[in-house]
């Protein structure tokens, strides 16, 4: 006779239980693999900005407050970009670790002859002219601002971002990240006509 009260062990269920975990960690496994290529692919300092082959937004930057007008912290609009050269625009602060990193390539560049303009982001102007006094001030003109409204119209992510814009105001190319050798000369120097020799 058989005693009902015994249990026997419960094997279907078990097997439901450990095949429904195999498949949420199979599923887990394949979209993090999926990830990590995903991770590998591309280049995020070259992500695509809608501006390319357009117009630099409509702007105009205030000054950073210092007590010397001539020292290149002045402020500048949109009309400055549009003066017939090729020309950069940083977006920076002192802040900025990566900014930092970039800053003796933007020296280089404005010892080239590179007419370099600054957006100051987010910033103090006490801390910005800090930062340029004591690592050198590369830019021809430095504007503020302060709550990011101007960087959000060129559809910066973060700092340091640099675009290249021609003579007519026209974005070239965009470049998120500090500015490195390598990218100075493949890109940078092709565009603005400078030998690599």
């Amino acid at each position: 006779m058989t005693n009902l009260n015994q249990k026997t062990p419960p094997t279907a269920h078990k097997v439901r239980v450990l095949g429904r975990y195999f498949i949420f960690f199979a599923v887990f496994f394949l979209i993090f693999i999926l990830f990590l290529f995903a991770l590998q692919k591309g280049d995020p300092s070259s992500l695509p900005s809608v501006l390319i082959n357009k117009p630099v937004p409509a702007f105009s930057l205030p000054p950073l407050s210092t007590d010397n007008p001539k020292n290149g912290f002045n402020g500048f609009d949109d009309k400055d970009l549009r003066q017939g050269d090729v020309s950069l625009l940083n977006i920076w602060a002192s802040w900025c670790v990566p900014c930092r990193e970039e800053h003796p390539a933007l020296m280089s560049l404005a010892r080239a002859g590179v007419p370099i303009y600054g957006l100051n982001y987010k910033d103090t102007p006490q801390a910005a002219t800090r930062f340029l006094s004591g690592l050198g001030n590369p830019y021809q003109k430095v504007g503020r601002d302060q709550d990011g409204r101007v960087a959000i119209g060129f559809g910066v992510y973060g700092v340091p971002e640099t675009f290249v814009i021609n003579g007519n105001g026209t974005i070239l190319h965009r470049h998120i990240g500090p500015l490195t050798q390598e990218f100075i000369a493949e890109t940078l120097h092709p565009m603005l006509g400078i030998s690599n020799e």
